[in-house]
């Protein structure tokens, strides 16, 4: 008889009171549960705290991929499913999730297409159509690159493959989280930067932000989403400009040396 393959789902957390329930309760089909917490000031801690599935760890947040990485070590089983809590696996991924994990000959690691929805609503263009992200892979075959601080990158030991159906991500709630968000991003990426000695030029602080903008909202055909189109695209390129001012910020206020 041959062994079943355990898994595990792994989230890191901070604040998600909101999506909680909704994300642990469609983790019915997985071993067991990982959440790794960065100290949530909300109620976080007591939601985990009533579900007997879960094994809570906290971790002060540095950066991305260290919390994931800590997360991979706390995990015992032959795969781990990475899931956020904004984010829901329908049924047919589900059973996809399963089948893959049965196969002897499955690859390492998967990627997830993800269908982005704006306040419960579809989101069809603004440059998001083609969105992956890795979630599914064997455990011990992966980690994240460690000098990656946010948009985390998976080396895999082996190939890869993409799943068929896809990952519902509800990202955009409302405007000032999102805003929030994604200047809590380009802070990252600004510190990315700064660590590497990449200090930014004109170019990349002026040009750069415009140049994403207009990728999203016009080549991207962000301008079909209409408003929520127009919102997406300019909290995008905020990021980026948030990159470049806080990595000047950072040589900036650095000592001579």
């Amino acid at each position: 008889l041959e062994l079943l393959s355990r898994l595990s789902a792994l989230l890191i957390v901070y604040n998600e009171e909101a999506h909680l329930p909704d994300a642990i309760a469609q983790l019915d089909f997985v071993d067991d549960i990982i959440v790794v917490d960065s100290y949530s000031t909300d109620n976080t801690i007591a939601i985990l705290e009533t579900l007997p599935q879960v094994k809570i760890f906290q971790k002060t947040f540095k950066d991305f991929a260290s919390q994931r990485n800590f997360a991979i070590s706390k995990s015992t089983s032959d795969w781990v499913l990475f899931i956020d809590a904004d984010e829901r696996i329908p049924k047919l991924l589900k059973g996809e999730i399963l089948k893959t994990i049965a196969n002897p000959d499955a690859k390492p690691a998967y990627k997830f297409r993800r269908q982005f929805m704006y306040k419960g609503k579809k989101l069809r263009f603004s440059g998001l159509q083609t969105d992956s992200v890795y979630r599914l892979f064997k455990n011990g075959k992966a980690s994240y690159k460690p000098e990656r601080f946010v948009h985390e990158q998976l080396v895999v030991d082996g190939e890869t493959g993409m799943l068929d159906h896809k990952l519902l991500h509800y990202f955009y709630e409302n405007y000032e989280d999102y805003k929030s968000k994604m200047l809590a991003y380009g802070k990252l990426r600004g510190l990315e930067l700064y660590k590497k000695g990449k200090r930014p030029t004109l170019f990349q602080q002026y040009i750069k932000p415009l140049y994403k903008f207009i990728t999203h909202y016009i080549i991207r055909l962000g301008i079909l989403d209409g408003v929520k189109g127009w919102d997406i695209s300019y909290l995008n390129a905020l990021s980026v400009a948030e990159r470049y001012r806080e990595a000047s910020r950072l040589f900036r206020s650095a000592p001579e040396k």
